[in-house]
């Protein structure tokens, strides 16, 4: 197994960028529904392009493995918070499992922080 370490690393990273690029990237296509959507929650819509900044070039930080502890942490708390702001109606299935989903990538990259990125990144390069 330690020899696929670094490839499960690298695995793991990609996987859990995939979701803030591709909602980075909705953000973008969708810039006016995502700003009303933040807003109906009352979070400022003017926040929306840094919203843009962290899905995105914590993404990519990920994927490439730079500086992945420092941005694990990072988008750790960017999930908690999300969670919290925009996932709270436990009524709701739906938001309950949002809510979850969050926790869980939170949690991955609590481990990714603390484990690292692996041989297969700019970190250790």
């Amino acid at each position: 197994m330690a020899t696929l370490d670094p490839w499960f690393k690298a695995a793991g990273r990609a996987l859990l960028s995939v979701i803030f690029l591709w909602a980075g990237y909705e953000k973008i296509t969708g810039f006016a529904g995502a700003q009303a959507y933040m807003e109906k929650f009352g979070v400022p819509g003017e926040l929306l392009p840094l919203v843009i900044a962290t899905e995105l070039g914590g993404g990519l930080a990920i994927l490439a493995g730079w500086k992945t502890r420092w941005v694990a942490l990072a988008l750790a708390g960017f999930c908690l918070l999300a969670a919290v702001v925009f996932h709270n109606d436990f009524a709701n299935k739906v938001q309950l499992i949002f809510f979850l989903k969050n926790l869980a990538i939170a949690g991955g990259f609590l481990a990714l922080a603390a484990s690292g990125p692996g041989a297969l990144s700019l970190d250790e390069r």
